[in-house]
């Protein structure tokens, strides 16, 4: 096949595509359709792990808050305090619920009034990390906190 031959069968063909390739209008949402994806993942992500430290930080707040409360609400305390003697356990995980600010229900926390440390309030929560492309991703937060009693008192028990 001659030079000339070739030519003439790739000239209908060749000649678009350079057209199109000179063509500079769709650029920006092509680059935009390729950048998307990451950026979109990048950020839902970043909200996603501030959520997490949110309910981190809630976890921490009242586990601190419960445990001071039950030091404090001994035998001798009047029983109109939030964790009250007379209440028990119940009643301090639902004060460390209150004190939560999220959506940490009472079961979330437990109390322990017989620790060597005191009154010691745990916390566990597990938050589903829900970033695109990966919804099997989750997290165990958990906090502690134990607080004595005055001395010659006892944890609410």
């Amino acid at each position: 096949m001659s030079a000339i031959m070739k030519l003439s069968i790739l000239h209908p063909v060749s000649s678009p595509l350079r057209s199109l390739a000179r063509d500079h209008r769709a650029n920006t949402a092509v680059e935009f359709a390729l950048a998307a994806p990451a950026i979109f993942l990048f950020m839902f992500g970043i909200i996603e792990v501030g959520y997490a430290l949110w309910i981190q930080n809630a976890l921490d707040y009242s586990v601190a808050a419960a445990a001071r409360c039950a030091s404090l609400s001994t035998s001798q305390t009047s029983g109109n305090s939030p964790c009250a003697p007379s209440g028990g356990n119940s009643q301090v995980t639902a004060y460390a619920a209150g004190e939560s600010g999220a959506s940490l229900t009472s079961g979330a926390f437990t109390y322990n009034s017989g620790a060597s440390c005191g009154c010691q309030v745990t916390g566990s929560y597990t938050v589903a990390l829900d970033i695109p492309w990966d919804n099997a991703l989750s997290v165990n937060l958990s906090s502690s906190a134990c607080i004595a009693p005055p001395p010659n008192k006892n944890c609410a028990s």
